[in-house]
């Protein structure tokens, strides 16, 4: 297997990060985004990086996954909690760990900071794959995530 490698996303990446959404939108919830809206988008966490921070995954220097992280704070733990949004992995990598090092690098970047309490993320409902992928990695559902959308 090749060397996999996650390191913190720079703006060279963008158009990895953008063809990852919308394909991972698609792919998920059959939702088409604009590729326009979701480049400002992507671009303006690089630009803002209060809005939150990506990370990428290389299998053999090549981009295979992605996440980004936002957070939230939390006055019952006077922490912040991180959120796991934006999850893509290409399919010619899944079950190949490309998830797995993503989450073990960024929770260890939680372990390691004593104003951050933890992890959190949400998933489309019906996708039994991911949830399967998550609970294996020792995460729990306690919650049920609701919206109102504009």
């Amino acid at each position: 297997m090749d060397l996999i490698a996650v390191r913190k996303a720079v703006p060279t990446d963008v158009t990895f990060l953008v063809q990852a959404q919308v394909r991972m939108a698609f792919e998920t919830e059959r939702m088409t985004l604009a590729p326009d809206t979701v480049t400002l988008g992507v671009a303006r966490v690089f630009q803002e990086p209060e809005l939150g921070q990506y990370f990428v995954c290389e299998v053999g220097g090549k981009l295979a996954g992605c996440l980004l992280i936002t957070r939230e704070w939390s006055e019952w733990r006077n922490l912040e909690i991180w959120w796991i949004q934006s999850v893509f992995t290409e399919p010619e990598f899944r079950g190949q760990g490309v998830f797995k090092s993503l989450y073990a690098h960024v929770k260890g970047l939680v372990q390691s900071r004593p104003d951050v309490g933890g992890l959190r993320l949400y998933m489309e409902h019906d996708n039994h794959s991911a949830r399967r992928v998550y609970e294996k990695l020792g995460m729990s559902s306690h919650y049920l995530a609701f919206e109102w959308m504009k």
